[in-house]
């Protein structure tokens, strides 16, 4: 549910989980095949997760972290990890790189050079995100929702990033 100023998205479990179907209707629909998927932790997991199962097709993940302050909400340094870890050795074929969202479009931009510099086996590569926010540098070739109003997604699993062991202690003991 966008709220009515424009700044907030609330996204429920049951919308998260129907616009990874329609994510994969829409790669579907394309008629492209692909050898593996590449999510990018944290916020591609659950996305290439789905889609990996929904395809048949292995898993692949890079871990990249920009925001870390205030619960995931003020942006950081770009960090993006060295390391592919795949089930199959090594990356190589034809690729889906999957994220939750093209927020700025920084980290996929940056990642999607470092595939390239550094990851030759890769003989193509396509991108698949949920949003795509109005002021991203990034086009994914496969979206769900244009955002033009560059509005602060709030995901229904986002309630863990504050939530700490202690607390769980207190809710399911008391």
């Amino acid at each position: 549910m966008l709220t009515e100023d424009g700044k907030h998205l609330y996204v429920s479990y049951d919308e998260y989980h129907n616009l990874i179907e329609k994510l994969a209707i829409k790669i579907y629909q394309s008629n492209w095949t692909f050898d593996t998927i590449l999510c990018l932790a944290r916020g591609g997991m659950r996305p290439g997760d789905i889609l990996s199962r929904i395809f048949d097709k292995p898993l692949a993940i890079m871990s990249t972290s920009s925001y870390r302050a205030d619960s995931g909400t003020v942006r950081g340094n770009l960090d993006i990890a060295r390391f592919i870890t795949t089930p199959k050795g090594e990356i190589a074929g034809k690729v889906l790189l999957v994220d939750d969202l093209a927020d700025t479009g920084h980290t996929l931009n940056a990642v999607i050079q470092q595939l390239r510099n550094n990851y030759k086996p890769i003989s193509e590569l396509r991108s698949a995100v949920i949003w795509t926010k109005g002021i991203s540098s990034f086009q994914a070739d496969y979206s769900v929702e244009l955002l033009p109003t560059n509005p602060w997604i709030h995901q229904p699993f986002e309630s863990y990033d504050s939530l700490r062991p202690e607390q769980l202690m207190f809710k399911w003991t008391v």
